[in-house]
């Protein structure tokens, strides 16, 4: 990959240099080099690089302007800022904005499908529409060029009345390719919209490929639509993921099922992070035939406290994708992480009780690396205690509650002078066969992503400590005894 810096990709250095005494930026997890950064978008590995794509506004840390940002990398870890590539065009079907989308190799070139964004009024920014647009590159992933022909899809279906559509997803099947656009029915619910092409440029509709139920409650709510919506085969199953859209809080969801005649039938279905955080993601293959996603790692504080940071907004670390025998979409943190890792400690029977006290006395960082592995005894829950104070007055909680058989992140004194819109985070996560809980947690300024017992499950929160010794980590019991049987901890590196 060329290292050779133009004039913006220095601009981002030293952007990214004016925000690095900020302890709740994250080191490690993939974040813009300033400004507001959401969606992940156009997820590619091109010639051995993989690129990322994602929803920018170079403006300031709020919504608005977007653009498509961009960076490489060599081994999904370690970054390097490229230049914008896609900023709304006046007089155009893009012109309030570049929304999200993908990107395919289409017969050796690399082509952007996204949704334009055109305001259609001038004192009303909620009339709008959004438009299937292409674009292509041929140098490298460095500059994309419009088409002429945008929108390529410039109408949604005749007749038909939607909620909203928007971030268009496509594979190739042989000769043709296929595209499914987020959309929702009124008063019915979220769906996903299907079409196809010989070319990229023309496209048929042909039916919706699942719809939702806007009044099911459980075991998750769906929405009214569907946004960032994908769909690709996995170790013998058909996957759908679909972030849920409404005013109110947002999940991500996966339905796993079979596909045939252009019908897709969903058998299993369960939410991606059972946090509040992390949304709008996105997957692809890499060279490797790995399935590869990133989410978007949603801000969880005030406007005001976006304004002054400089910027807002995260991607997960890279999830490896799998599907069990029964189509349980597992996600585990890409292996590459590893080669962050510096100073160890391990470990072993430990035990732990309700007892006050910073048990691991010592260990501190804003940027580790946790794997434990749990016995419960008759603990009535049982964990760990992060971003924790020297005297405890500020400390998160990631807890296992063995009567209702879920993990919780408990930031009711994550930051000493508020609390949280929803200051505990939880989902069900049953023990493993052994009635052992083991968790895969990492820590990076603001942000606490965990995966539990074989990646079944998998929960991200953000947190904002407001005193610099709240680096701590203790063990917690409640209720009971429970022991860690082992607990390795790692301080990781910073990317920048």
């Amino acid at each position: 990959m060329s290292t050779e810096r133009q004039a913006s990709e220095v601009d981002f250095t030293a952007m990214r240099a004016r925000l690095r005494g900020d302890w709740h930026r994250p080191q490690y997890h993939f974040t813009a080099p300033a400004n507001w950064m959401n969606d992940p978008n156009g997820l590619i590995q091109w010639h051995g690089v993989y690129h990322m794509f994602y929803q920018y506004n170079p403006d300031g840390p709020l919504h608005g302007n977007i653009h498509w940002g961009h960076a490489a990398s060599t081994d999904l870890v370690n970054w390097e800022d490229w230049p914008v590539a896609l900023a709304p065009t006046p007089n155009s079907p893009d012109s309030h904005g570049c929304y999200s989308g993908c990107a395919v190799d289409h017969n050796g070139i690399p082509t952007f499908i996204y949704s334009g964004n055109k305001r259609l009024s001038e004192t009303d920014p909620t009339i709008r529409e959004q438009r299937t647009c292409i674009a292509t590159s041929a140098d490298g992933l460095r500059t994309w060029t419009k088409d002429p022909g945008n929108p390529v899809i410039p109408n949604v279906p005749p007749g038909m009345a939607l909620v909203q559509y928007r971030d268009p997803s496509a594979w190739r099947e042989g000769d043709t390719w296929y595209q499914i656009t987020g959309a929702g029915f009124p008063d019915v619910g979220g769906t996903v919209l299907l079409y196809r092409s010989d070319d990229l440029r023309h496209w048929e509709y042909l039916h919706p490929l699942y719809v939702g139920d806007v009044r099911r409650t459980e075991p998750f709510w769906t929405g009214i639509m569907w946004e960032c919506p994908q769909f690709f085969a996995l170790d013998g199953t058909h996957i759908l993921i679909i972030s849920t859209w409404d005013h109110g809080p947002k999940q991500t969801a996966y339905f796993a099922g079979d596909y045939a005649g252009l019908r897709f039938t969903p058998h299993r279905e369960g939410l991606l992070d059972l946090g509040w955080s992390f949304f709008a993601p996105q997957s692809f293959r890499d060279d490797t035939g790995r399935r590869v996603m990133f989410g978007w790692l949603r801000e969880e504080r005030e406007r005001d406290a976006l304004v002054a940071a400089g910027w807002a907004g995260a991607m997960s670390l890279p999830r490896i994708l799998t599907a069990g025998s029964d189509g349980t979409l597992m996600q585990a943190p890409a292996p590459e992480l590893q080669s962050l890792r510096g100073a160890h400690v391990h470990l072993e029977d430990v035990a732990m009780t309700d007892a006050p006290g910073d048990v691991l006395d010592g260990l501190r960082g804003g940027n580790m690396e946790i794997i434990a592995e749990f016995a419960a005894d008759d603990a009535e829950r049982f964990g760990l205690s992060v971003f924790r104070a020297l005297d405890g007055s500020e400390e998160t909680r990631i807890i296992y509650d063995r009567a209702r058989q879920e993990l919780l992140v408990d930031r009711t004194r994550s930051r000493a002078d508020t609390v949280p819109e929803r200051p505990v985070v939880s989902g069900a996560c049953p023990l493993g066969a052994d009635g052992r809980l083991r968790l895969h947690i990492f820590l990076d300024g603001s942000i606490v992503e965990v995966f539990t017992n074989d990646n079944t499950a998998c929960l991200t929160a953000r947190v904002y400590p407001t005193r610099p010794d709240s680096t701590g980590v203790a063990l917690v019991a409640e209720g009971g005894r429970a022991v860690a049987q082992s607990l390795d901890l790692w301080e990781l590196a910073s990317v920048w």
